[in-house]
């Protein structure tokens, strides 16, 4: 019980502090830079620009009918998290620009200013929406449409949100020109790569997949399990040259103990053969449990 009631903190930290990133990145470099590099915040910098509506009330705006479409289709997983995010968002979004100003911190009359926007916009929203989607929801947006997409046509999600994003790129290069809409796949590009860099290194879900092959794999398991209490597998295998029959340990351990196993097998067999693969994403016993990987969402808002 105690343990449930840690991680439901821990993410509502993660996206609360999430939240107030990704609108940071918004309201301080993206959208005084006139950068829009698709999802809900991309609409509403057009719309921003071209109209003068508040950027915070036009997020919220655009963001609940999708929401609600979203809830509507595909049930519980468009929850009361996700209803937070999308408000987090937008508040945040509006407190940023009240104290910090619509026109941000950079002075735009330099060329240099546009693509420091572009950088540490897009770094920080990668970050923001990183943590958001690490607590396992999402903050709506633009990506339910792509959803619905994927659901209702022939096409797959990546094609469906490819659309969606270079669509909303495409009007921001009619409303602010080439050059922006440019800056804006930069930008786009940046976020995907940080946001993947940090949903895969944070806690238990990037690990290390480790082949061993040794004729002391029985002591090499042994501490597998008693020492680093992790459980492995006995593979068969066999010599292609020898034609000798070569038991393979295979076993996934979190990325802070593979220099503790990486001893140990040196210490037991010097002359042992070891694989060590990067793995992504872990679900089971000691990792991920598989009832937190159906009900959690893979999309958050931009």
């Amino acid at each position: 019980m105690m343990k449930t009631a840690s991680r439901t903190v821990i993410d509502y930290i993660y996206i609360t502090l999430g939240s107030a990133v990704t609108a940071f990145s918004t309201a301080v470099f993206l959208n005084p830079a006139r950068l829009a590099p698709g999802g809900v915040s991309g609409i509403a910098t057009i719309i921003f620009h071209a109209a003068g509506c508040d950027l915070g009330l036009t997020m919220l705006v655009l963001t609940l009918p999708i929401f609600l479409i979203g809830t509507k289709l595909f049930g519980r997983q468009y929850g009361f998290k996700t209803l937070l995010g999308s408000l987090l968002l937008s508040v945040f979004t509006w407190v940023w620009v009240f104290f910090i100003g619509e026109n941000g911190i950079l002075d735009y009359s330099k060329d240099i200013s546009i693509w420091l926007s572009a950088l540490f916009g897009g770094v920080t929203a990668g970050i923001g929406m990183g943590l958001v989607m690490k607590s396992g929801s999402n903050t709506g947006g633009t990506d339910i449409i792509a959803q619905i997409m994927a659901r209702y046509t022939p096409l797959t999600l990546g094609t469906s949100l490819f659309i969606v994003d270079g669509l909303i790129i495409a009007a921001s290069a009619v409303f602010f020109g080439l050059e922006s809409a440019l800056y804006a796949v930069v930008v786009a590009y940046l976020t995907t790569a940080v946001l993947n860099k940090v949903v895969l290194s944070m806690g238990t879900n990037y690990a290390k997949t480790v082949f061993i092959i040794s004729q002391n794999y029985e002591s090499i398991g042994q501490f597998i399990m008693d020492e680093m209490e992790r459980g492995a597998t006995v593979l068969d295998a066999q010599g292609f040259f020898t034609k000798e029959p070569r038991p393979m340990l295979m076993t996934v351990v979190p990325n802070q103990y593979i220099s503790m196993l990486s001893r140990a097998v040196q210490e037991r067999d010097p002359s042992a053969f070891m694989i060590v693969q990067d793995t992504y994403h872990v679900i089971g016993e000691g990792y991920s449990p598989l009832e937190k990987l159906s009900s959690s969402s893979d999309v958050t808002q931009r």
